[in-house]
């Protein structure tokens, strides 16, 4: 492993809350999917299988943010495991209600409290940045590494959830990812010495996180990225059926996120000496313009390629992306910041995935590649302009944004003094 990982994994701790973050973030990627493989395998009714899976990832979207926002407020064990029990209690009760045929109000009212689900990843990166807050060159490490985890799990999530419930027992697949849950964020929230310090009422002045100009602009760009993300996924799809290859959609896709994996190991390597603000407007480009060799492609293997390229983008930018938040979001709220780029990103997935749908019923798989060109455009348009917002320096606030500016400039952190002035 390159000497920045293994620097990031001598801080005590790290390597058993990364861990668990792994297995607590996995429901993120397999529960949606897990759902409509279940749904459809019990009852054949794609149109109900898709709508609780929508259920659940808009319940998610609304939930998310306010449990991260009570996180910033009472700390991480007290919140995530009560928002956990209500997760894993209410997929349980989907599972039942599903397998003994239950109405379909009472299926949309179990799908609404598995939305309740805690955001792990953002959990792990608030650590993260706690951890190395006055260390640049290992918090940049870190969310290289940490959105190396979030592509793995994208990778594995849907194979198990699809795997095991078609050759198991339909049931299979949201019934770990419950499982999944449950032990993340019980074996996360065990480990108090990393923890970030929760901050008072009284440090929350402003209100919510999304009221920080910069961040509404993050937000904004993630919702057009993962409308690219949630495109390419159905129209590769209908790409691979369209081309007689059905079943080779999994390794096509496999192969954008190995891209992804494999950037964003390199990225953490390097020692980037620009602002993150300019490195992230010129990712966003990249993305973009990665999605114009998708209008050539003719056949699986072409397509294998252009994915793996556009896959190259998404990991460097994504760290980025959680440097700016620690950058323009104060301490005070700052895992609430990072979940809301989450939200953004998942908002996008969904529209992206009915537009994609739409695009390919309506003009076929190969030209339905327009539909991630033309998110990759707007999410470009809104960067470019909203980026005095991510440059502009907000007057320091009692919140400690004076202490997370010397963080994020590589100077040290008397946080005592800091305690002091607020």
């Amino acid at each position: 492993m390159p000497s920045p990982y293994r620097a990031i994994f001598a801080a005590p701790g790290s390597r058993s809350f990364s861990a668990a973050g792994f297995f607590g973030r996995m429901p993120l990627s397999m529960t949606g999917i897990g759902i409509v493989t279940m749904v459809s395998q019990l009852s054949g009714d794609y149109g109900v299988a898709g709508a609780l899976s929508a259920t659940v990832a808009l319940a998610s979207a609304a939930f998310s943010p306010q449990i991260s926002r009570l996180v910033d407020r009472h700390g991480q064990r007290r919140v995530i495991r009560p928002a956990m029990l209500i997760c894993v209690a209410s997929v349980l009760g989907l599972i039942a209600a599903v397998h003994a045929g239950a109405p379909e109000p009472l299926l949309f009212l179990f799908a609404v409290g598995a939305g309740c689900m805690p955001s792990v990843g953002s959990m792990v990166r608030a650590r993260w940045a706690h951890l190395h807050r006055d260390e640049p060159r290992l918090l940049h490490a870190s969310f290289a590494f940490d959105s190396v985890v979030d592509e793995s799990c994208f990778v594995v999530g849907p194979i198990l959830a699809i795997g095991l419930s078609t050759t198991l027992f339909p049931e299979a697949g949201p019934a770990l990812a419950a499982t999944f849950l449950a032990v993340g964020v019980l074996w996360l929230g065990a480990q108090r010495s990393t923890e970030p310090p929760a901050h008072p009422r009284e440090k929350h002045t402003g209100g919510s996180a999304l009221r920080t100009p910069g961040l509404q602009v993050l937000v904004a760009v993630f919702a057009f990225t993962g409308a690219i993300f949630g495109s390419i996924d159905v129209v590769t799809v209908g790409f691979a059926e369209q081309q007689g290859h059905k079943g080779a959609a999994s390794l096509t896709l496999a192969v954008y996120a190995l891209g992804s994996v494999l950037a964003g190991a390199v990225y953490g390597v390097l020692r980037p000496s620009s602002p993150p603000a300019r490195r992230w407007i010129l990712g966003i480009c990249a993305m973009a313009v990665s999605m114009i060799p998708l209008q050539l492609v003719g056949n699986l293997p072409s397509l294998a390629v252009a994915l793996f390229l556009a896959g190259m983008t998404i990991a460097p930018t994504m760290a980025t992306t959680m440097a700016l938040v620690a950058q323009l979001v104060p301490r005070a709220k700052l895992t609430e910041g990072m979940t809301w780029t989450s939200t953004g990103l998942s908002v996008g997935v969904a529209l992206g995935s009915s537009a994609a749908g739409w695009a390919v019923d309506t003009f076929g798989a190969g030209r339905a590649y327009g539909v991630p060109a033309v998110a990759g455009t707007l999410a470009a348009l809104v960067a470019f302009l909203g980026y005095r917002r991510l440059t502009s320096r907000p007057a320091p606030r009692r919140e400690g944004t004076v202490a997370d500016e010397r963080a994020i400039h590589g100077q040290p952190v008397d946080e005592e003094r800091e305690r002091n002035l607020a």
